[in-house]
């Protein structure tokens, strides 16, 4: 019974995921308040997101971030990694390329 509870919540908070995305270039503050319902559904059962969907929430503020919107996302040479940077806090994460890909 709870395996079927947590697919449930997974399905959720994909679809969640997904109009929150879809609605982020008209109306931010719903995109918002999506995300966050979607990340609390993921912290009560206890789902771990992927890394597709994890990527959506900054690290720092915990906002729902999108790139182009409220962030900013850039690609560096010399150590080849993805910087993103948070506009909403100034948080700036990085992430290292494998030069085989």
């Amino acid at each position: 019974m709870r395996k079927h509870i947590k697919d449930l919540a997974m399905q959720r908070v994909d679809i969640l995921l997904d109009n929150a995305l879809k609605n982020a270039r008209e109306d931010m503050d719903l995109a918002q308040r999506q995300a966050s319902i979607a990340r609390r559904l993921c912290m009560k059962f206890n789902i771990r997101l992927p890394y597709e969907k994890r990527q959506l929430f900054c690290r720092g503020c915990k906002n729902f971030i999108v790139p182009g919107i409220n962030a900013r996302v850039r690609l560096k040479n010399k150590p080849r990694a993805i910087r993103i940077t948070c506009l909403e806090c100034g948080h700036v994460y990085r992430k290292g390329i494998d030069r085989k890909s």
